[in-house]
């Protein structure tokens, strides 16, 4: 499913490997006069992560770039006033055309640049469709449409106006997104580092980094604080349509990281005879697999929410769940976002990169086992190996007074 997908059906992420975006057309943003650059990870060294921001820093600002530390420091002191952008000083421009989940593992980098530019308008370059909950993180002032199918780097920008002060590539770490950020021109560039374009000064990419740390991790480089457990997102307001109930959602990005329907099915009849109510959800593209829950599990049309619901209904209905159900996929971001209780089946890509912080609230499932397609047209061995026995373990242990911590990835 692509980046900008229905939010009910939202595809988290792309296997926690680098989103270098080979697709040449991205190459327009390139500046005249650089050669043609290719594709292909970064190389870094996990063992040996990079030395902490220094303290002394001020945020936003770099040490080395007296240009750049005036611009924060003229942010902070203009307070909102005067300058060109519509919170007075300046522009900064976020690059993350991906899907709900990505944008949700993405809320503490943003949450950090708010804090960093806080006189700044920002500006997410993302899909059109998730300005809502890009709104409800209280980071971002506007969206600038943006999305490409297959989680690629947009063609074009459609930006307007002076060059960012700052752009920001929460995109990947490839040389199309570079590039495409680096042809506006901005005064800087925060990215990570890649052999295809050396002019880019960043840190070293890691791909088994978990995906909230690996994007704090960035801007600390750059002397910006960021915190990876700032996540949460309010209430959205709005009535439940569905309250208290537990939440079913059989689809993902792509069928390698579906639990089969038969599965869902059994957890569902299994806690509806125990006088649970039970949902199921999916997105626009997604109704066949939501019928095929429905019917297996004798669910009434009430409980039946198919077709991609709006992001305000299914922020609602997850906030107020009893508990969410799904593989690694955007509803599972939304569950941790709004403290819900959730139980969130892994495979083929570990919860260390994609999985939700450790506490009493959520359970990450996981077999260990080869890396596999999270793009793949068959569902993963890793998926397979979870009974539905083991998620209904799962989420008895959720309803527990106290339930003790559980590890992050469990055998």
């Amino acid at each position: 499913m692509s980046a900008g997908a229905p939010h009910g059906g939202g595809d988290s992420h792309g296997g926690g490997g680098p989103r270098t975006g080979g697709d040449p057309r991205a190459g327009r943003g390139t500046v005249a006069g650089r050669p043609p650059y290719a594709g292909g990870p970064a190389t870094g060294d996990p063992v040996h992560p990079p030395a902490p921001a220094d303290p002394d820093r001020p945020a936003g600002g770099d040490a080395r770039d007296p240009v750049d530390a005036r611009v924060t420091r003229d942010a902070r002191d203009t307070d909102g006033k005067g300058g060109t952008g519509a919170r007075g000083a300046g522009r900064v421009l976020v690059l993350r055309a991906l899907g709900l989940g990505d944008l949700l593992a993405g809320v503490p980098a943003l949450r950090a640049l708010r804090r960093a530019y806080p006189a700044y308008e920002l500006v997410l370059a993302g899909p059109a469709e998730l300005a809502p909950v890009a709104a409800a993180t209280g980071a971002v002032d506007r969206v600038l449409p943006a999305a490409e199918p297959g989680r690629a780097v947009p063609r074009t920008l459609d930006w307007t106006g002076p060059p960012p002060d700052v752009a920001v590539d929460l995109h990947g770490n490839g040389p199309p997104s570079h590039r495409l950020l680096a042809g506006l021109r901005p005064r800087r560039l925060l990215a990570f580092a890649h052999p295809g374009t050396p002019e880019v000064e960043g840190p070293p990419w890691y791909p088994q980094e978990h995906e909230r740390d690996r994007w704090c991790r960035l801007l600390r480089a750059y002397g910006i604080a960021a915190d990876p457990a700032d996540l949460r997102l309010p209430h959205p307001g709005g009535p439940s349509p569905a309250p208290g109930a537990v939440v079913l959602h059989p689809g993902a990005g792509a069928p390698s990281r579906c639990w089969p329907v038969d599965r869902y099915a059994a957890v569902a009849e299994a806690l509806r005879a125990r006088g649970r109510r039970v949902v199921v959800t999916g997105g626009a593209d997604e109704g066949d697999l939501v019928a095929r829950l429905a019917k297996r599990a004798h669910l009434p049309d009430t409980d039946v929410f198919g077709g991609g619901l709006p992001y305000e209904r299914l922020s609602a209905l997850v906030a107020d769940a009893r508990a969410v159900v799904s593989g690694d996929t955007g509803i599972a971001h939304l569950a941790v976002a709004h403290g819900t209780p959730s139980v969130t089946l892994f495979g083929p890509v570990p919860p260390s990169r994609w999985g939700p912080p450790p506490g009493t609230r959520h359970r990450a499932l996981w077999h260990p086992g080869p890396d596999g397609d999270p793009h793949g047209h068959e569902t993963d061995p890793a998926l397979l190996r979870i009974p539905a026995d083991e998620v209904l373990d799962a989420l008895h242990a959720l309803d527990a007074p106290d339930p003790p911590d559980a590890p992050e990835e469990a055998p």
